[in-house]
């Protein structure tokens, strides 16, 4: 075993995202189902059923609908759940009850690797999702094209930032029961207040000021920015914040599995 955590990183992490890979072929067909039904229900429930009340939204110094407000928001949502819960909870299975970090850890993989690996899988399936959603979505009209393709691109960079966030948590915290407190404590409030749903300006001032230090937030105005073809300096500032995100997160996710692992 290892001893200090090592971030030289070689192309071998590409044969722990073949090993996931592998398995997730297995079940494709029912993983495929929740990307392609669940924006379906949302559309439903609140581009159909809540538009009617709300009417339209101004963004961008534009009218536009209530249902081409949050459709991109369920995309963002998607590309942050898909990725942080395949890192957190798909890995601490994989690491504590399948055991299968301890038989990759006897093979010439670095711990570094391995959580490489790991971590670029759950970018991956972001991708997937997203690109499988984007479809959907695309079907219905709310997609502005050829603008709308570079959220395919976004999915995997946000995949980065939530999956790293993910294996942190899977790193320090103890059990599997204890799942809740990150997902209470962090993607809740998340998913409820970085825009998803409503305009963060419709918060008061203090509750503005902390979605601007959400993740999702920049996600939302990202993929929303894109998917209505509305260019501005805020996608600039959210890109570097998701770029910092990574940088910052991805090596702290190493070094929590190698507390974890490495004894």
């Amino acid at each position: 075993m290892k001893e200090t955590a090592s971030i030289h990183i070689s192309m071998r992490f590409l044969r722990v995202w073949q090993r996931n890979f592998t398995v997730y072929r297995q079940t494709w067909k029912i993983s495929f189902l929740p990307p392609l039904l669940e924006p379906l229900f949302y559309l439903l429930a609140f581009g159909v059923g809540l538009s009617v009340l709300v009417g339209t939204i101004d963004y961008g110094g534009s009218e536009i609908s209530y249902t081409s407000f949050i459709a991109p928001a369920l995309l963002a949502i998607n590309i942050m759940n898909n990725a942080f819960y395949e890192n957190m909870y798909g890995s601490f299975v994989r690491m504590y009850y399948q055991k299968t970090f301890d038989a990759m850890m006897a093979t010439p993989l670095s711990l570094a690797e391995i959580i490489t690996g790991e971590i670029v899988w759950g970018a991956t399936k972001s991708v997937m999702a997203a690109t499988i959603m984007l479809g959907v979505i695309s079907a219905f009209g709310l997609i502005q094209y050829p603008e709308g393709l570079l959220i395919v691109p976004l999915a995997f960079i946000g995949g980065i930032a939530f999956g790293s966030m993910g294996m942190v948590f899977t790193g320090i915290v103890p059990n599997i029961e204890l799942f809740n407190l990150p997902i209470f404590l962090f993607i809740t409030p998340m998913f409820l207040f970085s825009g998803t749903f409503f305009p963060v300006e419709n918060l008061p001032l203090w509750a503005q000021n902390l979605a601007v230090l959400l993740p999702l937030t920049h996600l939302v105005n990202l993929t929303r920015s894109l998917s209505l073809g509305v260019f501005n300096t805020s996608l600039l500032t959210g890109i570097v914040y998701l770029i910092i995100m990574c940088l910052v997160l991805f090596p702290l996710a190493i070094h929590t599995m190698h507390r974890r692992l490495i004894k």
